[in-house]
């Protein structure tokens, strides 16, 4: 009972409150309704409860492994059902036990120079939003920041991040269409040692339709950015649409295949009623959720955070029902 008033106190003093709840209100009418709903009709632990707990995770997009771990984990520490107010506050503490989080920090700085966050994904992420968007934030904190347009490929990439970075009055560091990424991404560094840059943004390419290419392109901008600043680059972050669910764990695990990923941005949460696909990218691809997206504006983008992420999802505002 005292780790599910922790979560509750986490959630209602969290300055993101409002954001969770307004960008995870679609996932909290189908998700979190049929929790309570199972727990206001709840009589105990029988296999017709499992089942549908089960159905209510699958259908929030949980994937089936995922899925299964949670449940058996729910009928396993029965025995501390007791502890709590209702079913629904217990599977809300299950939940979040399995999530597991260990707080770290959100971005592993540099602390001789220029810090390099290289953003992966397939094109149709919200990739190139989401860097404008990080942008702003890191701006915002006061840290000195630069983009550099490394997705050569796309049709209307460069002008896109262009138009955003003077948008925001952040300097972009740009090539040609067709040009060599890794050209731009070595002008870049140079730029940002030479400006005492504090975070350097490199906005990729995000096309999937060749493994082998796209292993190779990133395991040479690795190598030249790691060549121009050492450590760098200290954060490789995939961005994933959250709408595409069970699919964006596949397109992940290419990426992950391809560069050594260490977090994950989920975009469009507000569009999706199927949150649950946090739970399993935590679970399945063993990487922290960095930041979701929780609306279209550049501070709708916020920093993730296991409690209001679990809340929002379930209870919402009702914290004392």
């Amino acid at each position: 009972m005292a780790i599910f008033q922790s979560i509750k106190d986490k959630f209602s003093k969290s300055d993101d409150k409002d954001k969770y709840l307004q960008g995870l209100d679609k996932s909290r009418r189908s998700f979190g309704d049929r929790i309570r709903a199972l727990s206001n009709n709840f009589h105990g632990i029988d296999d017709d409860l499992l089942e549908e707990l089960m159905v209510i995770l699958l259908e929030g997009d949980v994937g089936i492994q995922t899925a299964q771990k949670i449940v058996d984990s729910f009928e396993e520490h029965s025995n501390e059902l007791k502890n709590f107010d209702s079913m629904e506050d217990y599977f809300i503490y299950i939940l979040y036990e399995f999530y597991d989080d260990v707080p770290e920090e959100y971005i592993h700085f540099n602390p001789d120079g220029p810090t390099v966050i290289l953003m992966v994904g397939v094109n149709g992420s919200g990739k190139t939003t989401t860097s404008a968007k990080l942008l702003q934030l890191y701006q915002s904190l006061g840290k000195k920041v630069a983009v550099a347009a490394a997705d050569t490929f796309r049709a209307g990439a460069i002008d896109q991040i262009d138009t955003w970075a003077q948008r925001i009055g952040v300097p972009c560091i740009k090539g040609k269409p067709g040009q060599d990424p890794s050209s731009v991404l070595v002008d870049a560094c140079r730029y940002a040692k030479e400006n005492d840059i504090d975070i350097l943004i490199g906005d990729t390419a995000g096309r999937l339709q060749n493994k082998k290419n796209l292993m190779k392109e990133l395991e040479k901008m690795t190598r030249v950015i790691g060549r121009e600043i050492e450590g760098a680059p200290q954060e490789v972050w995939l961005v994933l649409d959250a709408t595409t669910g069970q699919n964006g764990i596949s397109q992940a695990q290419v990426f992950l295949d391809a560069t050594h990923v260490t977090g994950i941005i989920l975009t469009k949460m507000d569009g999706t009623a199927k949150g649950g696909v946090v739970l399993s990218i935590h679970d399945m691809l063993h990487l922290p959720v960095r930041f979701l997206g929780l609306g279209e504006k550049p501070e709708d983008l916020r920093p993730f955070d296991v409690a209001s992420y679990i809340m929002g999802m379930t209870k919402g505002m009702n914290l004392h029902d």
